[in-house]
């Protein structure tokens, strides 16, 4: 398993309307322990995500299935592998 920071930038005319799907889909994937902490940039513009996955591939296939991705609200995504070490959240033998 591997953790990965999860930065997009919106579409503005798509957001209002597919953000409620976007956050029912990650508070499944939170339920699961697969994400940490999510939530939009104090502008706006876009939003952060840390998610738990298998692999690269397993975290792809995650992204895809996001309303966002899917309905059009990802202008860009940047994708970078996070090595927590420091954090309430982190279990005790991370």
């Amino acid at each position: 398993m591997a953790w990965y920071l999860v930065e997009i930038t919106y579409v503005q005319e798509k957001l209002q309307e597919v953000r409620p799907r976007h956050r029912d889909f990650l508070a499944k994937l939170a339920e699961e322990g697969r994400v940490a902490v999510a939530g939009p940039l104090g502008d706006g513009t876009g939003g952060v995500t840390l998610y738990q996955a298998d692999d690269d591939a397993h975290l792809k296939e995650t992204l895809d299935r996001d309303p966002y991705a899917l309905e059009g609200v990802v202008a860009e995504r940047t994708v970078r592998e996070f090595k927590p070490v420091i954090g309430a959240w982190l279990p005790e033998s991370s």
